[in-house]
């Protein structure tokens, strides 16, 4: 495209150059050199004006140096009739590329006036009069709707280009709460046992206990291995059954913290769209290690209900300190930040905030 714009300024500079030409050697046969010298210096301006013009984007000075090339094409026209022509076909072609909608109408109604006006000056023809006036019309009518139709095709490719933008934008997003909840929700508890497992070393605790902590992190390391593993199969389509899923975290919970979570599912959940179920889970998985890392030994239920058009899940423990919980909701970091996110993507909400008794998660999705 840049070497086709290329060739067409190269043309259109060779064009008006050989009319600054022919409009010179025919000034120097007639009317002799000091004309010549004159018609040869005009011609050069609107040559140089009409380049400037072309190579420029500046749309309020190119229709300053279109109108300036078009009175040298018209002055050279005087001199040498029909020499100066191709300044005014060319400019009326090109004046939409170069100056924009308004301008481009109004160079071209001028340009057109302009030159049938010397053309009937100089009493030519009424033909070749008429003919040069229907060209330019012509002329300018083409140009108008190829830049319409260059325009049209400039704009879908910003508007698709934007659109690209903003998919990879959303993709990252997507990634990150992915990486983010798969690995907090595994890490952050593995964390706590080998902090544990420090303290009682420290402390010269029973081995028994400093061992059966290190077992759970390894446990926790194994969950999160095969945790990384379902997020990929996620990604790549494949997943376990909602109720399954619901079900392996509360398993994971109560081995972790021993304390009970209970699972609870009404309503036929299985013909959720796959995004309304990947945010089911992950608010899930986060509401679990938010639990466990904020509410420790408090115990946890997870349901999840179908509502006619709605689908809600609501997981709520009975031990959240209120006054630390509170200011979690509130001002919470990624993780209540990222299960908004995927609510307010598929159209669905969440809110989360301390109860009567303990603190509560309750996500609504869209069926």
């Amino acid at each position: 495209m840049a070497r086709l714009r290329k060739a067409l300024i190269a043309l259109a500079l060779a064009d008006t150059s050989w009319c600054a030409l022919a409009a010179t050697a025919h000034a120097a046969q007639r009317l002799g050199w000091p004309a010549a010298l004159a018609t040869a210096v005009v011609g050069t301006t609107g040559v140089f004006c009409f380049g400037w013009a072309l190579l420029k984007d500046a749309p309020a000075r190119n229709g300053r140096l279109l109108v300036v090339s078009l009175a040298c094409g018209l002055a050279i026209n005087l001199t040498a009739p029909y020499s100066g022509l191709g300044f005014s076909f060319l400019l009326v072609f090109a004046a939409p590329f170069r100056t924009g909608l308004r301008p481009a109408i109004a160079i071209s109604v001028l340009g057109s006036g302009c030159t049938w006006l010397v053309l009937h000056l100089l009493r030519l023809p009424p033909g070749a009069v008429i003919g040069t006036g229907l060209g330019l019309i012509y002329f300018a009518l083409f140009g108008h709707l190829t830049w319409y139709a260059y325009s049209g095709r400039r704009q879908a490719a910003q508007v698709a280009e934007a659109r690209a933008g903003e998919a990879v934008l959303q993709e990252r997003a997507r990634l990150a709460r992915e990486i983010h909840d798969v690995l907090a929700h595994s890490q952050s508890a593995q964390i706590v046992h080998l902090q544990g497992a420090r303290l009682l070393l420290e402390r010269g605790g029973p081995p028994s206990e400093v061992l059966d902590r290190l077992d759970r992190a390894v446990r926790l390391a194994r969950a999160g291995l095969e945790e990384t593993r379902r997020a990929l199969d996620t990604l790549r389509g494949q997943e376990l059954p909602l109720p399954e899923r619901l079900e392996r975290l509360a398993v994971e919970f109560r081995s972790v913290t021993g304390t009970p979570c209970e699972v609870s599912v009404e309503g036929d959940v299985d013909t959720l769209p796959a995004g309304a179920r990947l945010a089911v889970a992950r608010t899930a998985q986060e509401a679990l290690t938010n639990a466990r890392k904020h509410a420790p030994g408090a115990a946890v239920s997870l349901a999840l209900r179908r509502l006619g058009p709605w689908c809600e899940l609501e997981v709520r423990d009975n031990g959240a300190p209120p006054g630390r919980r509170r200011g979690e909701a509130e001002h919470g970091g990624y993780g209540l930040v990222g299960m908004r996110e995927r609510a307010e993507l598929i159209g669905g909400s969440l809110e989360a905030g301390p109860g009567a008794a303990g603190f509560s998660v309750r996500l609504r999705v869209p069926v």
